[in-house]
């Protein structure tokens, strides 16, 4: 059977398929405004100098301990870093310190923008490691939907090209869930790429599966039960593609394109355990 636009716009709008997904959008802010009054943080530190290169650092209690970078999803063009500070508290509580990283959205930048400004977010913890008592040389990346594309960018980027002052090995392991890892079927998804404008000639430098991962780097992914086919899809063929350091995917069978998330910070969950192993090997 021939895929039409219509299909790939239902596979892909995750939200459609979440009748209940406004007030899951309300839990998260109401529940991440708590985390930020009781939990000791540092907000909006510019890693760039347009509004949206901002992230927030929430420090662990133990000294020099490594660093779990979470860049958030909303396809390129929504949420933000201060709707996740709920997954906070159960990595600093676990010894790690977390960043939540923010971008301009599209329309008003392009996924190519958006892609160096993650760049420029993780140089920035890089260089600035000490200065937050982060071990630089334990940075782990998790992404969650065009998050995890972003995720998989960063491990995917040739640092020392970027920028001469950095190792190849910036990040040590990664953790894509919920991911759009191949991105020409996003070409006849119209509810999204009305905003994003992606064209033929632009799809293969910006898709990770397309591309080999040159450094070592472990990662696991992991995609709801509940989610659609395609990026059920999506998460199969990014762990083929990487298949030498894929590690472990982990099944969700009750989770949607949403509460992966709720997942991510559940002490007792098999995404937070395996995501605090894979973090604690490198």
């Amino acid at each position: 059977m021939k895929k039409t636009a219509e299909y790939y716009s239902k596979q892909y709008n995750a939200r459609a398929a979440i009748p209940e997904h406004p007030a899951i959008f309300t839990r998260w802010i109401e529940q991440s405004a708590w985390v930020r009054r009781s939990n000791a943080g540092m907000y909006d530190l510019m890693y760039g100098e347009s509004a949206g290169e901002r992230l927030d650092i929430f420090p662990t209690r133990q000294p020099h301990a490594p660093l779990i970078v979470f860049i958030h999803g909303g396809w390129w063009r929504s949420l933000d870093k201060s709707d996740f500070s709920i997954l906070a508290p159960a990595f600093t509580n676990a010894g790690f310190n977390v960043a939540l990283v923010n971008y301009t959205l599209a329309p008003e930048a392009s996924i190519e923008e958006i892609v160096l400004q993650q760049l420029r977010a993780l140089a920035w913890l890089y260089k600035n490691s000490e200065k937050y008592d982060i071990d630089h040389r334990r940075i782990i990346v998790i992404g969650h939907s065009a998050g995890a594309h972003l995720a998989a960018m960063m491990m995917a980027a040739s640092w020392p090209t970027y920028d001469k002052e950095l190792p190849a090995d910036v990040i040590k392991a990664g953790v894509l869930l919920s991911g759009v890892f191949d991105l020409e079927p996003i070409l006849q998804a119209d509810f999204v790429n009305v905003d994003l404008q992606l064209t033929p000639q632009r799809i293969t430098p910006l898709s990770p599966a397309l591309m080999p991962l040159t450094q070592k780097i472990p990662f696991i992914t992991s995609v709801g039960g509940q989610e659609s086919d395609e990026f059920k899809h999506q998460t199969a063929l990014m762990a083929k593609a990487w298949a030498a350091y894929h590690q472990q995917h982990i099944a969700l069978p009750e989770c949607n394109h949403l509460t992966i998330c709720d997942a991510l910070a559940d002490t007792e969950s098999t995404l937070f355990k395996a995501t605090i192993a894979l973090a604690r090997s490198v």
